[in-house]
């Protein structure tokens, strides 16, 4: 590389000004008058010969023209022949001497030496003067006499008869020919002298300059090759083409000599080189190859910049760092670090005054100083620091929930908890009962804490919210059971009506309105058990009763769900005997009235009777319906508050007594009822019962016959209504006597 040419050097160098005296230099000035062609070079003088033929025979005589252009020339003339200069000043003149010519006007320099030559001989071979590369030549072998069977030769080498040269190039060709010339007596074979073609360059060889010289780094360049075309040949077309080394730029081939390079860098600087050609005919000549010296500017001014702006940024977010310099061309290398680290955390090299480097999804970890280096082979230069800042987003929080017991129960004051593990304070923590607000509580760490009363209603998901304006967390469900004592259970009968009839089902409904689930129900005839049902998922529960006669009496229900028996009111059910037809009720009404003025005596005595007998043994007649004690567990009915504690299951049970004395229709029945005492009775599932002496009242009633027809019904309805009046309360004398 250091022995190649610059831009502008030539094969043969021109001397610089300063190694010329000036004496010389304002002799030039003189003999060289101005005038310069478009490229700043002066123009070279050139001679037309006519006619063109550069060998000519004795005495023959040929004009020559000075020219500096396709114009006529302008002022003197000066002409020269063998170095000498003659005598004549015009622009034409003629010769007929062998030897050189050359002329120059006085706004060209010296043409090129031309040389003619007038020959004595009697065979020459003549060619034109004014001949360029790739000009096509024809060659004329003349003869002073009759000459026949010419023939051509080149470099002794015969060729052919007519001979025309195709693109001719300066190559120094020695040309000649031969013919045979006729004589006084015969033909006699003559030769010419050999001929040497004076081909001039169509166009020198381009020279390629850049401008400017030396180039500063990421400036742009124009790249010339500068070559002309003689003024004979003005016309020609050339193209251009401009290489680096051996590859080309841009567009081969251009008819433009010039190409702009629109910037340069330091690796740029290499050998470059040119090419010209013309289009018809097809010459091509190169350039010397030049180096390209490219100027490089340090670094300076580095800065870095933050997005987003102040450092601030949230975790998760993108972190943009953008180092830039004020000054610096070529190949820059960019570098970012963070203080306290070795390693960097990026490097760019790139021809820009700045360039980004992107940290995706910061983390805490990322927060602290930045600095950046900038280096285009003088050194690096660093920035100042500058501070990122991480504010961090809530995460998932944990929620917890504490009773004072394993099952909550209504009264208890539970304790919300919500706590995050990561995020910047302050945070404010929201608490949630299915997604309804209970309350809310900002701390500026920790956890928050949430405390309240349970309610029947409090049941159900809760959870809470963390929220630091960086976005909002909501912790996973927790599910709290409060669980509710039941509340005293309403007790129906389906069908609702205060009177059934003997043999119906009667549906036995019982419903706590509140409670937690499963609820145990209990269903009671006179205190006494008749079942049990349980609603696993709250609610009601029935129970169906197929009724008898005995059924007639007070009906209660009890709810249970593990904390404390409730019961309900009792309910009063009368149970009628299915209806006869009218003549048995009339036939019995008679029989009836009749039998209860006889039987007077005979029902008091027997009454007498019965009542010993109740008190003695409380049992039942033989063959007469009766429900008798007995043992059964369910939910207590005493008034004793410790629902863990056992009562006592067995209590007195009311007995039926029908007389039926004989055949008759008339049947006596004692009715007993004993009275509860009042201590604790609304708590009470199960009623006390005293000692006490029964009220006894007596009755004669008509039976009821269960072969009545249907049809019959509304008759029979009616004779009752006739046949109250022979039903009549008997007196207990006894009783009476008591009281």
């Amino acid at each position: 590389m250091g022995n190649k040419p610059s831009f502008g050097e030539t094969d043969l160098p021109c001397p610089q000004p300063r190694q010329f005296p000036m004496l010389l230099w304002l002799l030039l000035l003189l003999i060289l008058p101005p005038g310069r062609d478009q490229s700043g070079v002066t123009p070279k003088a050139f001679l037309l010969l006519n006619p063109p033929w550069s060998t000519n025979f004795h005495k023959d005589e040929v004009t020559l023209t000075c020219r500096d252009s396709l114009s006529p020339a302008q002022g003197d003339i000066y002409w020269y022949y063998n170095e000498n200069l003659l005598n004549k000043k015009s622009e034409e003149i003629q010769i007929h001497k062998t030897g050189y010519y050359k002329c120059k006007t006085q706004r060209s320099s010296l043409s090129d030496p031309v040389h003619v030559d007038f020959s004595f001989d009697k065979l020459i071979l003549q060619a034109p003067h004014s001949v360029f590369e790739g000009d096509e030549v024809v060659l004329r072998c003349q003869a002073r006499e009759e000459a026949k069977e010419k023939r051509f030769y080149r470099n002794e080498i015969q060729i052919q008869s007519n001979f025309t040269l195709q693109s001719v190039s300066m190559n120094n060709d020695k040309y000649h020919c031969t013919a045979l010339v006729k004589g006084f007596w015969t033909w006699n074979k003559e030769i010419s002298k050999h001929l040497t073609i004076q081909v001039q360059e169509l166009f020198s060889p381009p020279m390629l300059i850049a401008s400017p010289s030396s180039p500063t780094e990421g400036s742009p360049v124009t790249l010339k090759c500068e070559t002309w075309l003689p003024p004979q040949r003005s016309h020609i077309q050339l193209q251009f083409c401009f290489f680096r080394e051996d590859k080309a730029l841009g567009k081969c081939w251009s008819s433009s000599p010039e190409l702009k390079l629109p910037t340069v860098w330091s690796e740029d600087a290499e050998s470059y080189w040119c090419q010209a050609e013309s289009v018809t005919p097809s010459i091509r000549k190169r350039s010397l190859r030049s180096q390209l010296y490219v100027q490089r500017i340090p670094v300076s001014d580095v800065t870095l910049e933050i997005q987003p702006p102040e450092g601030q940024l949230t975790e998760g977010e993108n972190l943009l760092l953008i180092c830039s310099v004020a000054k610096g061309t070529g190949t820059i290398t960019f570098s970012w670090h963070r203080e306290g680290t070795v390693r960097s955390l990026g490097r760019k090299t790139q021809r820009s005054l700045s360039a980004v480097l992107q940290i995706l999804t910061v983390k805490e970890s990322d927060a602290g100083r930045y600095y950046c280096a900038a280096d285009n082979i003088h050194g690096p230069i660093l920035s100042k620091l500058i501070r990122v800042t991480l504010r961090i987003p809530v995460s998932r929080p944990v929620f917890t929930l504490t009773s004072p017991r394993m099952q909550a129960m209504v009264g208890d004051v539970v304790e919300l908890h919500c706590e995050s593990q990561r995020g910047s304070p302050p945070i404010l923590y929201r608490f949630y009962h299915e997604n309804v607000t209970l309350g809310s509580s900002s701390v500026p760490s920790g956890r928050a804490v949430f405390k309240f009363s349970l309610t029947a209603e409090h049941s159900g998901n809760y959870s809470c919210e963390a929220d630091n304006s960086l976005g909002v967390q909501r912790s996973d469900r927790v599910i709290l059971s409060v669980t509710v004592p039941v509340s005293h259970p309403l007790f129906t009968f389906s069908p609702a009506v205060p009177q059934a009839v003997e043999g119906d089902v009667l549906e036995l409904r019982c419903e706590a309105q509140r409670g937690s689930p499963p609820i145990l129900y209990w269903f009671y005839y006179k205190n006494v058990t008749l079942g049990s049902r349980e609603a696993p998922f709250g609610g009601g529960a029935s129970f169906n009763l197929t009724l008898m006669a005995e059924h007639s009496g007070n009906f209660s229900c009890g709810a249970d769900n593990g904390l404390g028996v409730q019961h309900s009111e009792m309910v009063i059910l009368s149970i009628i005997g299915p209806p006869s037809n009218k003549t048995t009720l009339i036939t019995e009404g008679v029989t009836a009235g009749l039998l209860s003025i006889l039987g007077l005596a005979v029902t008091a005595a027997l009454v007498c009777h019965f009542r010993t007998q109740r008190n003695s043994e409380r049992l039942s007649t033989t063959g007469t319906p009766s429900y008798s004690p007995r043992e059964f567990k369910e939910p207590s009915r005493t008034s004793n508050t410790n629902p863990q504690e056992p009562l006592d299951p067995v209590e007195p049970q009311p007995v039926y007594n029908n007389v039926n004395p004989g055949d008759s229709d008339l049947v006596y029945s004692e009715i007993w009822s004993t009275q509860h005492t009042n201590e604790n009775s609304a708590n009470s599932p199960r009623k006390h019962w005293e000692d006490k002496e029964p009220t006894v009242i007596y009755s004669d009633l008509k039976k009821a016959y269960p072969d009545d027809s249907t049809e019959q019904a509304s008759i029979v309805d009616s004779d009752l209504e006739d046949a109250v009046e022979n039903y009549e309360n008997v007196p207990c004398i006894l009783s009476a006597l008591d009281r």
